[in-house]
C-alpha cells in the first residue's frame, strides 16, 4: 500500500500560483524599410519638378538719337485701361483727347468696370478674333491640326493689324498682382498686341483721380 506523505508545517498544504512568463515582441523592421525606399523612389521618379513660370516682356528698341522720332501710333482701334485703387478698372477707347485740344475734339471721358466684367467687355469688342481662336482650337481637339500648325495659325490670327488693340497702364494704387491678371486677359480675349506702362498722361491722371474720388 502507497503512503500518502503528508506535508508537515502550517504551510505545506497551499497551492502557489504561478505567474505567466511573459514573451519578448521582437518585430522585425528591415522589410518597412525597403518598402519606405521604394515608395520614396517611385514618388522621385513619377513626380514632375516645379518649374517657375515668368513673365517674359518684350519692349521695342528706341530709335538712334540722330533719327527723327516715329509718328504716333494710332490708336483708332486700341483700348487704354487703367488700373488703380479697390481692383477697379478705367478705360476708354482710341484716342485721348484733353479738354480744350487744339484739335477741337471732344474731351475723352472715362469708364468704370472690374475684373468680373473686364474679359466680356474685351471678348465683345474683339469677338470675331475671338470666334477665329474658337474655331482653330476645335480643329485641333479634332486632330485636324497638328500642335505646330495650331501654334502657327493661332499667332497669325492675333497678329492680325485690324484686331483689338490694348494698353494697360497702372496708377500708384494698383496693385502688382492686377497687372499680372490684366496681362492674362489678354491673353483670354485673344488680344495679341498690347503694351504695358507704369505712368499716365498728366492729363489721364487729373481724370483718373476725378474719378477715383468718387469710389
Amino acid at each position: 500500500m502507497a503512503d500518502v506523505p503528508e506535508g508537515g508545517g502550517g504551510g505545506g498544504g497551499r497551492h502557489e500560483k504561478k505567474r505567466a512568463k511573459k514573451g519578448s515582441t521582437h518585430i522585425d523592421m528591415t522589410p518597412m524599410v525597403d518598402l519606405a525606399f521604394l515608395l520614396l523612389t517611385f514618388f522621385i521618379l513619377t513626380t514632375t519638378m516645379y518649374k517657375p513660370s515668368t513673365l517674359q516682356m518684350t519692349y521695342p528698341v528706341p530709335p538712334p538719337p540722330d533719327q527723327p522720332p516715329p509718328p504716333p501710333t494710332k490708336l483708332d482701334n486700341a483700348i487704354t485701361l487703367m488700373l488703380t485703387k479697390n481692383d477697379q478698372i478705367f478705360y476708354y477707347f482710341g484716342q485721348f483727347y484733353a479738354p480744350g485740344n487744339p484739335e477741337g475734339k471732344p474731351p475723352t471721358t472715362f469708364e468704370r468696370t472690374d475684373f468680373s466684367q473686364v474679359q466680356k467687355l474685351l471678348v465683345e469688342r474683339n469677338k470675331e478674333t475671338v470666334a477665329q481662336l474658337n474655331a482653330l482650337a476645335k480643329q485641333f481637339n479634332e486632330r485636324k491640326l497638328t500642335e505646330e500648325e495650331y501654334t502657327a495659325k493661332r499667332r497669325e490670327v492675333k497678329g492680325n493689324p485690324l484686331n483689338l488693340k490694348a494698353i494697360i497702364k497702372t496708377d500708384p494704387d494698383a496693385k502688382y498682382r492686377n497687372m499680372i491678371d490684366m496681362v492674362d486677359e489678354m491673353d483670354i480675349s485673344g488680344i495679341g498686341s498690347y503694351g504695358v506702362l507704369d505712368s499716365l498722361k498728366t492729363a489721364e491722371q487729373v481724370l483718373l483721380d476725378i474719378e477715383k474720388a468718387k469710389l
